[in-house]
């Protein structure tokens, strides 16, 4: 099977657009410090004025749609193909705004080495944006790696410079984590490798349109061995990157050690890449296997719910707490996805763009304060809202926002992911009564950590002296908030638009789902 070359679409503006802002970082090497902050600014503001422009040309009622192909290497049936259906483009409009607001996060945070750091925030805008539009399997998987290298970078060159002790010997945190971090994502991704390599050599072609097409008229069929094992691989680099409980203990490790902008990134889209592949891959190409798998995933994804949001609430650093309960938000993406119906997936994909804002808000906000007084200990604040009201104000949004309450995005994404797991035919109603036991814990952990850092009396002199946010000082922190609360009103109070972009996209993968699950029942 062939697929024809067509001309350029504007999802290769979007993907490659951040690459013109490296170039410019490597080749005009008079820049200062404060003039690549803008032009990188500036270059991430672009791409996501091309990523509005490739919304406002999305039609709703059609599936896969702004292609472009083009020949790669023939010999293999390897094509340079791109589009965007109502799953992913949500994800690449939160890649693209998320990354101005990294940039943002960073403006006084980073002193050294400012140019090689913004180029990798722009190297890391074409991977992650790369793994959601491809649609060829080794396309998918370049980026899916390359993603890896600048973030590997970013801890362990602009982190924490806390020491940990290391079967004996101590080194730095930064390093370990970063290691920490390459090794496990490298180790799923080898199986994913082998997994990919089957599926292209079998079907003779590693284009995902074209393999679908072949799997959904039946001339490509696996043996039930066959098709468990290739869920399996594809699964555990998805589940590492997501991350599944208990896959999950690099990711603390991560954020504590991680800049600011690492963080907001980590959290807001890297993480999305493993639950986008869960959709896009899992379900699509092994529909029998997961139905089969489904009950033990979402076994998973509650115990991830629950444990994510009890450990939060033991922890006295704030970044950590929020590390944490990533683990806890994620695993009702994950529970979303495996009820396996519209309700179920549409509120997966929602709360992928929810999380990546509201967790994101979260570490801009810890990163405030941390340049602020250089700790991150819960109990050394208190009391900040009478220091800092404008900040605080912007906290309670985000904070309530991340708790899930009614009129903000949170409640939006995990009322519609328990409504569809409520009534999945995969899940059990019990993966809901104790889903919902972890929305509860959020509140309780939530309340605990903003109680203690921004309720009471001002207890620690050292709090005195904060900077509250203004126009005319720190413009660049509340201009990131503005952002973000707008955007967190906007999906918590009209969804509609959200889902409407999905429907058909979501809808076609179900209908498969369904037929794929009433031949299981039989």
């Amino acid at each position: 099977m062939q697929l024809e070359n067509t001309g350029v679409s504007i999802v290769s503006a979007v993907l490659f657009s951040p690459l013109v802002g490296v170039l410019v970082l490597l080749f005009w090497p008079r820049l200062t410090d404060k003039q690549v902050r803008i032009a990188t600014l500036i270059n991430t503001l672009v791409t996501f004025a091309f990523s509005l422009l490739m919304l406002s040309q999305f039609d709703s009622s059609k599936g896969m749609q702004m292609e472009q192909v083009d020949e790669w290497i023939a010999g293999l049936g390897i094509y340079y193909h791109v589009g965007v259906d109502g799953i992913s483009i949500w994800l690449v409009m939160l890649t693209t705004f998320i990354m101005p607001i990294a940039v943002l996060a960073s403006w006084t945070g980073i002193e050294e080495k400012v140019r090689l750091f913004h180029g990798f925030l722009l190297l890391l805008e074409v991977a992650m944006v790369g793994v959601f539009v491809s649609l060829d399997l080794f396309l998918f998987y370049i980026f899916w790696e390359v993603s890896l290298v600048p973030m590997y970078f970013m801890i362990g060159m602009w982190g924490s410079k806390d020491k940990v002790d290391f079967f004996g010997r101590e080194m730095e945190a930064r390093i370990y984590a970063a290691v920490k971090f390459f090794l496990y994502t490298v180790a799923g991704s080898i199986l994913m490798l082998l997994a990919i390599l089957y599926v292209g050599n079998k079907a003779e072609t590693f284009d995902f349109m074209l393999i679908r097409d072949l799997m959904r008229s039946g001339q490509l069929v696996f043996t039930e061995e066959t098709e468990r094992l290739l869920f399996v691989g594809f699964f555990i680099a998805f589940a590492i990157k997501v991350p599944v409980w208990p896959l999950h203990s690099w990711l603390p490790d991560a954020h504590v050690q991680a800049p600011t902008a690492g963080s907001i990134i980590l959290a807001g889209v890297l993480l999305k890449l493993g639950t986008y592949g869960l959709v896009r891959y899992n379900l699509e190409f092994f529909p029998n296997a997961a139905i089969d798998f489904a009950p033990y995933i979402g076994a998973l994804a509650v115990i991830g719910i629950i444990y994510g949001a009890w450990v939060s609430y033991a922890q006295t650093d704030v970044k950590k707490l929020v590390a944490y309960s990533s683990v806890s938000h994620l695993g009702f993406v994950v529970l979303g996805i495996f009820a396996m119906n519209s309700a179920g997936i549409q509120g997966a994909v929602l709360q992928m763009v929810n999380h990546g804002v509201s967790t994101g808000g979260l570490f801009l906000l810890v990163g405030m304060l941390y340049e602020r007084r250089h700790t991150k200990a819960i109990n050394a604040f208190g009391g900040l809202w009478k220091i800092m009201p404008i900040y605080s104000g912007f906290a309670l949004v985000i904070a309530l926002s991340s708790m899930g309450l009614p009129g903000l995005n949170g409640f939006v994404g995990e009322f519609t992911i328990l409504v569809g797991s409520a009534g999945s035919d995969t899940l059990d109603i019990w993966y809901t009564v104790l889903a919902t036991i972890g929305i509860i814990l959020a509140a309780v952990y939530i309340l605990f950590m903003f109680n203690k850092v921004f309720m009471g009396p001002v207890t620690k002199q050292e709090n005195q002296e904060l900077e509250d946010l203004t126009w005319g000082g720190n413009w660049y922190e509340l201009s990131a908030l503005v952002a973000l609360t707008v955007v967190i009103f906007v999906i918590g109070l009209y969804p509609k638009p959200f889902f409407e972009l999905m429907d058909g996209a979501v809808g076609d993968l179900v209908a498969q789902l369904d037929a794929t699950l009433q031949v299981a029942m039989k």
